[in-house]
């Protein structure tokens, strides 16, 4: 039987609080990392799951790519795991961003950024 709703409630506020766990920590270890969100639809959250790192120039980005990748990969599969969430971190479901790139091309509008990068529309 699929969870009910205040079952996927519960399940976003355990999720949420462990991102905030990892986004914290990121924050002191990461440079240029400045926050992170996630975009799912919680009745199939494995499969729609997004966790998106942002970091505050392109430059920031790419050097976390090359040199704190694993690390943010490390902190979301801690976050997911603390939050019973059966689903390892891949480039499928974890995204790099930036501040700067947002700014160019969405105007710093990150609601609507967000929405045209979920999972399945990249």
């Amino acid at each position: 039987m699929p969870p009910g709703k205040r079952e996927l409630a519960r399940i976003e506020r355990r999720l949420i609080a462990t991102l905030t766990d990892a986004c914290e920590t990121a924050k002191a270890e990461i440079k240029g990392f400045t926050w992170l969100t996630h975009t799912a639809d919680l009745s199939a959250l494995t499969a729609t799951l997004t966790v998106t790192w942002v970091f505050e120039t392109e430059a920031d980005k790419t050097l976390a790519l090359t040199q704190a990748k694993a690390r943010v990969f490390e902190l979301t599969a801690t976050a997911l795991r603390e939050a019973d969430i059966d689903l390892s971190p891949s480039d499928a479901c974890v995204r790099f961003d930036s501040e700067q790139e947002c700014q160019r091309t969405h105007g710093g509008n990150w609601r609507e950024r967000l929405a045209r990068n979920t999972r399945g529309q990249r």
